[in-house]
């Protein structure tokens, strides 16, 4: 491996630290280098706080060899007045000798100005080292400013022989509990989960992070006749929730209610509401309607051992054009699929999803 993408990979496990902590700002993580040697590091470690540029920078102990490093950072530096001042006047001010940056910012805020400022400044920069690893470590980021949607990942739980529930939506534990674990930890590193009525009728989940350490996401219900009953969980008001419906417009303390059931209109107002990424944990009914949309980013099937034999079907994907990596956890399995092609999906208020 390269030098530069040596100190680069060590940037991006030092930004990955800030998963689940830092949206909707990016992961950013950055490594000052003197003479070869590794002399300052840090990331961005909770949204609000200083930027890992920053916390590099104050972990170098003698600031005067600084206009003689070289400064590896994930994402081009900011330019702009935010939470905190901009990270690219902090380097100017101390002139380092070069700046390697692995991604430009699509935040039109900065998109090439921090590079331009640095530019200006007469300090070296030189981009796009390890840009692919960046672009997958913020997909989310990526997706939310050059797609204008959330980034969206389809998740269910199916057995042996492909149930998601036993007949009459007569729940059954799938995933074992390293599976659980897992699923709490997506749901500790996304902005929001969404599901639909029968979820909430048969399941009544909680859709927190029970089994994790973090921020319990956003959640997201479709219920269009208002037919649950107000004393399921999801209504409890222990952490934010949308529920979409024909019916009314209304807040009612952490709960607010938003007369939408169109679901393009539903993912246009979870963007608008700054939602950068959202796991669908719905049932069949929704998690195929994003599926025949095309509208998804990634899944994650958690397969069991056990068979059913009869029950609800669980939702079909196809392996052909998409990519797909199987791990293990304990006896469950954990099939990923991934878009290899990633086309621009503009979204429009008129007409309906079939």
């Amino acid at each position: 491996m390269k030098e530069h993408e040596l100190f680069m990979k060590r940037a991006l496990d030092l930004a990955r630290l800030g998963a689940g902590t830092v949206s909707p700002n990016p992961m950013v993580g950055c490594v000052i280098v003197h003479q070869g040697k590794i002399v300052g590091e840090g990331f961005h470690k909770k949204y609000g706080d200083w930027h890992a540029e920053v916390n590099a920078v104050d972990s170098v102990l003698d600031k005067s060899i600084l206009s003689e490093s070289e400064v590896y950072v994930t994402l081009e530096p900011c330019s702009h007045f935010g939470k905190t001042p901009p990270c690219a006047d902090l380097l100017v001010k101390h002139h380092v000798k070069k700046i390697i940056v692995c991604n430009l910012d699509p935040n039109p805020l900065v998109a090439g100005k921090g590079i331009q400022k640095l530019i200006d400044a007469s300090i070296e920069v030189e981009t796009g080292v390890l840009v692919e690893e960046g672009r997958e470590l913020n997909k989310r980021f990526f997706t939310f400013f050059e797609q204008k949607r959330p980034y969206i990942i389809l998740k269910w739980a199916e057995s042996a022989d492909g149930f998601i529930a036993k007949p009459n939506y007569e729940t059954v534990q799938i995933s074992n509990s390293l599976s659980r674990r897992f699923v709490h930890k997506m749901r500790a590193e996304n902005d929001a989960i969404m599901v639909g009525t029968n979820t909430v009728r048969y399941d009544n989940p909680q859709l927190n992070i029970r089994f994790w350490t973090g921020k319990n996401p956003i959640r997201v219900l479709i219920d269009r006749e208002l037919s649950l009953s107000v004393d399921a969980k999801i209504f409890d008001n222990l952490q934010p929730t949308f529920c979409y419906n024909s019916i009314k417009n209304e807040e009612n303390g952490a709960t607010i209610f938003v007369k939408k059931t169109d679901l393009k209109e539903i993912v246009e107002d979870l963007f608008s509401r700054k939602i950068q990424s959202i796991i669908i944990e719905g049932g069949t009914k929704l998690i195929e309607s994003f599926l025949k949309l095309n509208l998804w980013d990634e899944a994650i099937v958690l397969r069991s051992q056990t068979s059913l034999n009869e029950g609800i079907l669980s939702p079909k994907i196809s392996s052909f054009g998409n990519q797909k990596k199987i791990e293990k956890l304990g006896d469950n399995e954990v099939i990923m699929f991934s878009q290899k092609a990633k086309i621009p999906l503009i979204i429009k208020s008129e007409g309906f999803f079939a």
